[in-house]
């Protein structure tokens, strides 16, 4: 007996046409696995081709100990029987299917294996990954991921529901053969696609499942929703009336939900694809075999292109799928049903109100701009279209409209008249001729393909759409003459075709020979043996040339030449969080500099763009060479994060850390995350802080935290408050002696009226940048959407995401929700703010100050406290109410002058507290502390006690 035996079926009457070179790859990956006790059971259907047999045949003839070739009764005729009889005929202690074409992990077997010896376990499942690309590229499904976390037994299939929610035990997994002979467990002969059931059927009859993290299977191939609608409907309900059977309804309505997302959704998503015929073929189908409901809990285009789909609505569904693909193009009329709701149309009446269409206005609204004809008549190209127009974006003035082909990758474009636009009814349809072959002059090289557009403009708004068709749209017959600025040899013909974004496209070809010729010596030239070695050489001297540029040798020259430079007396290189934006305490301290009149020279470093900086300044990029030189002979380094830590602090240069909030959560070298670091990590942080000759601190409690967790010596402390919350102080004084109006000229700027309140959301980092230094994008707690139905009357929700993170907010009623997450300065946010709703930001420590209500949304606080630590209880201390769910923060908001009486003297204590060295001056008393020839020498540290000392830092050796 062997221990693993793979049946593999070939030429069943279901089982998509694989052919010869599929089974060889499968039999391949079955001989080559480094358990060696595996065997490949090949089952041929007596209907299989003339190929298969014979790849069949000579594959059992090659590998006779291990490639056993099946021949099942005639009778069996269906991919389901065919693997029956492998199932009776396997030999080892575990069985697996495979597909033809499906390769199995060179230790797929040894997993599978020692997972169940160790477990005990009937049922062994581990990941695998599908061909999504004609270049054979492989891909995992998403949901994999949360399933496959982590290797794990269970003693019922209930325990991992992502088992039978999803399609996951298609493949890729093991069965004890002699578990599956006691349970009797069968594929169903009279059902394509039987793999689906027969997954959830093994582990809802065996007890204990193993699940490994193990890849296990690749080459899976997507199958053909189109062609096997009807059997992937049939297998799902299958496998909902198991689930009915075991009595779990849940999981049967999850099931539901997952096949609309697995199976219709891409199906409607591939309707741009097919042609005309099998489109309402499809259509008709689907309107057959879709009895059930869609799921109300879908997302609103999701259950739009099902329930499409379930009506039969072949034009609907494509639609639809352009709207999948561009959730923000408005692509139906839409219609206001009950209650204010936003319905997709009024033949698919499915609330779509939180796409917030009915926000939108014409010129900022991305419009669907269908074509219904592309063809030539009289030597020119005849285009129309109709513009999806609903009734409220409609303007009252009349349309005018051009037609425009933009060259790809180039700001050239050509412009050519509409003559026929009329308004109809829900949408604009539009109609032009154009002599493109007259119009159209490319000069032939690298503007071989041009993209159309409509710009329709009515009382001076302009809205720019792209031609939407689906691939067949296009027929094969339309070309036209072109005349490239370069002769005839570089293209004589244009082509419209619809790109891969379902958009009309212009081609340059050659179809002529002496264009086709001319191309052929092209390619040859640039192909040929000479060629490729210069091809080689020019790459080897980019990856040279990336070198010169990369971070880590700019580093490297900078600590060794650059910092040898002489220091540029009174020259101050400002950078606050890392350069993304000018504000907070080095702002406050540039522009008390500017106020005084010191003679020193600031620079300013930017990340990605300069708009918002002080022009006054001089302009840096964040890691140029500039900005390294502007480094390396400052006399002061100023910021409020951290300068990259590989850069060495030229040793007469003296760096003030201004620090960037007080601390809630464990910082520095009380992180669990910097405590699990190996030896060098922590001394890389160590000697990016030793970097600091100033430290700023604003109360006790950042001596004890920040100063500690830091391991900064007391000679580097500052006691001087923030400089950023000078403008708070002063905002809480003019309130105070003047009232509130009039509010601060950001109000305006933002739209803000006078008469709504104004909340600022500023949730805490939660994560980390994403790749390629790019921000990661945040989902909120907060669902901003349902605060601005509810409360949209009388507030308005500032949301300010952490300056690493990047908020996704939907589309809301206008002046009620506002993304400031790119405002520089978020002090001026904080001295406009009536309310503050964070969780563990430091923001609310500077809000404080204002002595304004604060409220907490914390509802992973007790989770959050735990994995990343904490310096106090945080409900013990809150300056304000401390809410676990939305409706406890709701109804705070409700009350919220209540709460704010309740909770004055809390906030009045967590002030003074956290926030006792803020008293309005520190700007001034840094600037004099630091930049100021008195103090340049001879630094005042003020103790907590209030007295005060010197340290003379040419002396000590810890500044210049």
């Amino acid at each position: 007996m062997t221990d693993f035996s793979c049946v593999i079926a070939a030429g069943g009457e279901n089982g998509g046409g694989e052919g010869p070179d599929a089974l060889r790859a499968s039999v391949a990956s079955v001989l080559g696995q480094s358990l060696r006790g595996s065997e490949a059971v090949v089952v041929l259907a007596a209907r299989a081709d003339a190929p298969t047999r014979t790849a069949a045949r000579a594959l059992a003839d090659s590998s006779p100990g291990r490639v056993r070739l099946i021949h099942p009764d005639p009778a069996a005729r269906t991919t389901g029987a065919l693997r029956n009889a492998g199932l009776d005929a396997a030999t080892g202690r575990y069985v697996l299917v495979l597909t033809p074409g499906e390769r199995l992990h060179r230790h797929a077997c040894r997993n599978l294996w020692q997972a169940g010896e160790r477990s005990r376990a009937d049922l062994v499942a581990g990941r695998w990954s599908r061909t999504v690309e004609a270049g054979g590229k492989e891909q995992e499904p998403s949901w994999q991921g949360e399933l496959y976390a982590r290797s794990r037994t269970v003693a019922r299939f209930g325990d991992a529901p992502g088992l039978v929610v999803r399609d996951a035990l298609v493949t890729g997994f093991c069965l004890r053969r002699e578990a599956a002979r006691r349970h009797g467990l069968r594929y169903e002969e009279d059902l394509a696609h039987g793999e689906i059931l027969f997954g959830p059927l093994a582990a809802a009859a065996v007890g204990r499942i193993t699940l490994v993290r193990r890849l296990i299977v690749t080459g899976r191939a997507v199958p053909d929703r189109a062609r096997d609608l009807a059997a992937l409907v049939e297998a799902h309900r299958r496998v909902a009336a198991t689930l009915d059977a075991h009595g779990l309804p849940a999981l049967r309505e999850e099931r539901e939900r997952a096949f609309v997302r697995d199976h219709l959704v891409p199906l409607a998503r591939s309707f741009p694809r097919l042609p005309a015929g099998r489109r309402t073929r499809v259509a008709a189908t689907a309107a057959r075999v879709l009895t059930a409901p869609v799921p109300q809990e879908l997302p609103p285009l999701e259950r739009v292109a099902a329930t499409l789909l379930a009506r039969g609505d072949a034009e609907g569904v494509l639609t639809a799928a352009y709207a999948l693909s561009r959730p923000a193009t408005v692509c139906a009329p839409g219609v206001m049903g009950e209650g204010g709701r936003l319905e997709w149309d009024d033949r698919c009446p499915v609330d779509v109100t939180e796409l917030g269409h009915q926000y939108r206005q014409f010129g900022g609204a991305r419009l669907m701009n269908r074509l219904t004809r592309c063809t030539a008549e009289e030597g020119r190209l005849l285009l129309e279209g109709r513009l999806v127009l609903p009734p409220h974006l409609a303007p009252d003035a009349p349309f005018t409209a051009t037609l425009e082909f933009r060259a790809r990758g180039g700001a050239r474009a050509v412009a050519f008249p509409v003559d026929d636009v009329r308004l109809d009814g829900n949408g604009v349809t539009w109609g032009a001729r154009a002599d493109i072959t007259r119009l159209l002059r490319p000069v032939g090289i690298r503007d071989t393909a041009w993209d159309g557009r409509l710009t329709v403009e009515a009382d001076g708004i302009r809205s720019v759409s792209d031609l939407f068709g689906p691939q067949d749209l296009v027929e094969g017959a339309v070309r036209f003459a072109a005349r490239p600025r370069l002769g005839q040899l570089a293209g004589d013909t244009w082509e419209p075709y619809i790109t891969l974004k379902d958009h009309l496209a212009l081609r340059l070809t050659a179809r002529r020979r002496p264009a086709r010729t001319t191309r052929r010596l092209v390619r040859y030239a640039t192909h040929f043996r000479p060629a490729r070695k210069a091809k080689l050489l020019a790459r080897a001297l980019r990856k040279r040339l990336d070198r010169y540029r990369s971070r880590s040798f700019k580093a490297t020259t900078y600590n060794t030449w650059l910092t040898r430079l002489p220091v540029r007396r009174g020259s101050v290189v400002f950078e606050s969080h890392m350069g993304r934006c000018y504000g907070d305490s080095p702002r406050a301290l540039h522009e008390e500099i500017r106020r005084q009149g010191l003679k020193l020279r600031p620079t300013w470093s930017y990340d990605t763009s300069p708009a918002g900086f002080p022009a006054d300044a001089r302009l840096v990029r964040r890691w140029s060479w500039r900005y390294l030189w502007a480094l390396a002979r400052a006399e002061y380094w100023v910021d409020n994060q951290g300068f990259p830590q590989h850069l060495r602090k030229p040793a007469r240069t003296t760096y003030l850390q201004t620090w960037h909030g007080s601390a809630y959560k464990r910082m520095g070298f009380d992180e669990t995350r910097v405590r699990l670091q190996n030896a060098p990590q922590r001394e890389r942080l160590q000697q990016a802080v030793h970097r600091f000759d100033h430290f700023l601190v604003r109360s006790e409690h950042d001596v004890a935290t920040l100063a500690r967790a830091y391991r900064l010596p007391e000679d580097r402390l500052l006691r001087t408050g923030y400089p950023r919350n000078d403008a708070l102080v002063a905002e809480r004084t003019r309130t105070e002696t003047e009232g509130r109006l009039p509010r601060p000229p950001l109000a305006g700027a933002l739209g803000i009226d006078d008469h709504k309140k104004v909340v600022l959301y500023a949730p805490t980092f939660r994560g980390g940048p994403a790749a390629g230094g790019k921000q990661a994008r945040l989902r909120l707690l907060l669902d901003v959407r349902e605060f601005a139905e509810r409360f949209g009357d009388t507030y308005t929700l500032l949301v300010r995401a952490h300056y690493l993170e990047a908020a996704r907010l939907p589309l809301c009623p206008p002046g009620t929700v506002i993304d400031v997450s790119r405002h520089h300065d978020v002090s001026e946010l904080l001295a406009l703010a009536d309310v503050l709703v964070t969780d563990y930001s430091s923001i609310m420590f500077d809000f404080a100050l204002l002595d304004r209500p604060v409220i907490l949304y914390a509802p992973d606080l007790d989770t959050y406290a735990a994995e990343r630590g904490s310096y106090f209880d945080l409900r013990e201390k809150a300056p304000g109410p401390v809410t676990a769910t939305q409706e406890e923060l709701f109804a705070e908001l409700a009350e919220v002058k209540k709460s704010d009486i309740r909770h004055a003297p809390q906030r009045a204590s967590f002030a003074r507290e956290f926030g006792g060295y803020d008293r309005g001056d520190a700007a001034r008393q840094v600037v004099a502390a630091v930049f100021t020839p008195q103090g340049a020498s001879r630094t005042a540290v003020f103790t907590s006690q209030g007295a005060s000392r010197t340290t003379d830092h040419d002396r000590q050796g810890a500044g210049r």
